[in-house]
């Protein structure tokens, strides 16, 4: 297989990562394909639920980064890999994986993707999407009640307690690594066109 270009998204929850990774998507179809680092939680399957929802889902130790790491590289080396399926509801991997096979582009997108130094030797572009807190705990709030079943009060305790702490101890922090950043993500048109345009050459000569 010939080249393949890793690019790399980053930032904090709900910040705009996944808008900015489904419109690069969107824009190249199936020469594009999304990894992203919250299929690689940690399983934690020998607790219980209870104790599931108390785990700090925002500290780099939650997931299983090395199994990531190796999965990229074989799809870099042209290989088809199985990743994991997670449910945040039951907080654990369910018993199915997916198969993915590789594409001219592929997009990892985590909040914690850049704290890892191996990973981050892997990706030819690496993105850091930069969007204001309270907007960031806005957004947060509506996808987990509206889409992971979540309550209110669990959510703000979260951020409070583990979501914010761990924000500003690993993530923001490894922005530094970032070549560009973006501020507002994936409603940043004039810097989506230009990484846009970045892929479409490289798609082109390859």
């Amino acid at each position: 297989m010939k080249d393949i270009m890793v690019i790399g998204i980053a930032g904090g929850t709900g910040s705009g990562k996944t808008t900015l990774s489904l419109n690069i998507k969107e824009a190249f179809n199936n020469d594009v394909m999304i990894l992203s680092h919250d299929y690689y939680y940690k399983p934690n399957d020998r607790i219980s639920l209870e104790e599931r929802k108390k785990l700090n889902y925002d500290h780099p130790n939650s997931f299983e980064t090395d199994l990531l790491i190796e999965h990229l590289k074989k799809l870099k080396a042209g290989q088809v890999i199985n990743h994991p399926v997670y449910s945040f509801v039951e907080h654990t991997r369910t018993n199915e994986t997916v198969m993915i096979k590789p594409s001219k582009v592929i997009i990892v997108e985590g909040i914690l993707i850049f704290e890892n130094k191996e990973l981050c030797d892997l990706m030819d572009i690496k993105v850091f999407v930069d969007t204001d807190s309270d907007v960031r705990i806005i957004r947060r709030l509506l996808r987990d009640v509206q889409e992971r079943g979540r309550d209110i009060e669990s959510v703000i305790n979260q951020y409070l307690s583990t979501v914010k702490p761990m924000h500003e101890e690993f993530v923001d922090p490894s922005k530094r690594r970032a070549d560009i950043i973006i501020p507002e993500g994936g409603f940043n048109t004039v810097a989506l066109n230009m990484l846009l345009e970045r892929i479409r050459s490289f798609i082109n000569a390859n």
